[in-house]
């Protein structure tokens, strides 16, 4: 590999670090979420606030993060990204309250904007063969800083729950939750200093009508002799969309006809990448392997095995995005994602809820799960319920509220009968679908189908679109999970996947091997005919 390659490959590599960063700051919450549910009387609706807030707070971000990388620069708009998200792990570490815990979170999700500037920055420096490889490095970082989430979680869970003198000293078993969530500040001070070293995009300067620092960039990734007509290029592209860059011009060019066909694209996979439900099965990895009934540290452990699923399969991407093309990888991605959200969907349909006399017993005789009233239990032992919903409701009218919501795990992992295997077998299949194809190949989509004089803010703004979907799913899925069941959450899923697949099957087109300017023509041709 030539100098030029390797080049545009570590700056890549840096940047993408970014998604590390999302990554971790995303997952280290699933395993707190009884820590802090416990610890401040937490709602279904509390809960879904704390854990979607960084997606409430990307959605606030994205605007101003595409007026701050045109205005400023990609470098310092990720070097800002950097330090917030350093700020935001210290604060939710120490957070006295609830509402401190969410405002520490929202501002770590201001960051979250660092997954659509690393795909625009990369997208921008990398050559036309590498761009889907290095564009696909955001994701792999994503699911290694997810997996890795799980792992530091099971770690510190595991730590605080041995009763080692250390651990007491340190007071991990006190504040778990708060070692869980600051294990974030080494990586984000890492980050920062790598960024230091790598060089402004290249298509920025040109933007700014700075061709010369353009040319001194450029060096370092491709031969003198390609320089000056790659310039021109980028500068023709610039001008053929628009000679007015301010921010209501470019929003005008988004929705504007010759972006007819791009806009549908970009909005259609933004929708349907996070209507998967992927971040309620990733941000709530314990609480749906609790509902399998098989315990808690059991539920820590398959969780990271979802994470090691995401990385093998983000690779597997990553290796065949150049090759098959994006098309075939989100068309087919998307069929494999509905058939495994419907075999989860038919293995809690057939699972039954049966409280025991064993189950009574076991739980009478553990003093931490000890029900004061626990005989009450005894009027529904033996009979058997059809769905989650029915026998959660079935244990309110027996124990009350109160009671019920504060030892419903503990009933339901000695309660459930279902196929423990199945249901893992296809969240597995649905997480390897989701990171072969529509995971990283938006990304990809996105650092691609934007003329240069636009992507500033269309990145970002369709961006907002796939957060705000994001929110909706995180906020609500505690809620849905109340009143809806596991089976019709899945099944839920499944149809807004469906829709999405429709909609791209007809209009997405294959833009491997293209350069940006050649897929812009493409898709304003064809945009012009639709």
């Amino acid at each position: 590999m030539n100098s030029y390659k390797t080049n545009a490959m570590i700056y890549s590599t840096i940047v993408a670090m970014g998604g590390f960063l999302f990554g971790l700051d995303a997952a280290l919450i699933s395993g707190t979420i009884d820590y802090i549910t416990a610890e401040f009387s937490l709602t279904p609706e509390q809960l879904g606030t704390a854990v979607s807030a960084p997606a409430l707070g990307v959605l606030v971000a994205l605007p101003f993060a595409g007026y701050i990388c045109n205005q400023f620069g990609r470098k310092k708009a990720i070097l800002l990204i950097a330090i917030l998200y350093l700020v935001s792990a210290i604060c939710s570490s120490l957070a006295p309250s609830y509402w401190t815990l969410v405002a520490a979170r929202f501002l770590g999700g201001l960051a979250f904007s660092s997954i659509s500037l690393a795909s625009m920055y990369i997208g921008e420096i990398a050559p036309p063969k590498l761009r889907g490889k290095l564009v696909s490095m955001t994701q792999i970082n994503i699911v290694i800083g997810l997996s890795g989430a799980y792992f530091v979680n099971y770690l510190i869970n595991h730590w605080a729950t041995s009763g080692a003198p250390w651990v007491v000293n340190m007071g991990l078993d006190t504040s778990t939750w708060r070692w869980m969530l600051g294990s974030e500040v080494p990586f984000a001070v890492l980050w920062f200093g790598l960024l230091l070293f790598i060089p402004e995009s290249p298509s920025w300067f040109v933007f700014q009508h700075r061709d010369e620092d353009a040319k001194q960039t450029l060096r370092k990734l491709m031969p003198e002799d390609e320089i000056d007509a790659h310039v021109a290029e980028v500068r023709e592209s610039i001008h053929k969309t628009t000679d007015d860059h301010s921010i209501q011009a470019q929003l005008r060019g988004i929705f504007g006809k010759p972006m007819r066909l791009t806009f549908v694209i970009a909005l259609t996979i933004a929708i349907a990448q996070q209507s998967t439900g992927i971040n309620a099965v990733l941000f709530y990895a314990q609480t749906i392997f609790k509902q399998l009934g098989i315990g808690s540290d059991a539920a820590f452990v398959q969780a990271i095995w979802v994470g090691l699923t995401s990385i093998v399969f983000t690779v597997m991407g990553l290796l065949l995005v150049d090759r098959l093309g994006r098309r075939p990888l989100i068309i087919w991605g998307m069929v494999w994602i509905i058939a495994s959200l419907g075999i989860c969907a038919y293995a809690f349909h057939n699972a039954r809820y049966v409280v025991s006399e064993q189950t009574i017993a076991a739980i009478e005789a553990d003093e931490q799960n000890a029900l004061s009233e626990v005989s009450r239990l005894q009027s529904i032992a033996g009979v058997q319920h059809t769905s989650d919903i029915e026998f959660k409701q079935a244990i309110r009218d027996t124990l009350g509220p109160d009671d019920a919501n504060k030892h419903m795990g503990t009933i339901l992992d000695a309660s459930i009968q279902i196929d423990a295997k199945l249901v893992l077998f296809g969240i597995l299949s649905f997480i390897a679908a989701f990171h072969f194809s529509v995971g990283p190949v938006m990304w990809v989509l996105f650092s691609e189908i934007f003329p240069v004089s636009l992507r500033g803010i269309a990145i970002p703004f369709f961006t907002i679109v796939t957060s705000l979907t994001s929110w909706l799913v995180q906020f609500f899925f505690p809620r849905q999970l109340e009143s809806m069941g596991m089976t019709s959450v899945f099944l839920f899923y499944a149809g807004t996947v469906f829709a999405g697949l429709v909609i791209l099957f007809f209009t997405l087109k294959e833009t491997k091997n293209m350069s940006i300017e050649e897929i812009e023509t493409t898709l304003r041709t064809n945009g012009a005919t639709t």
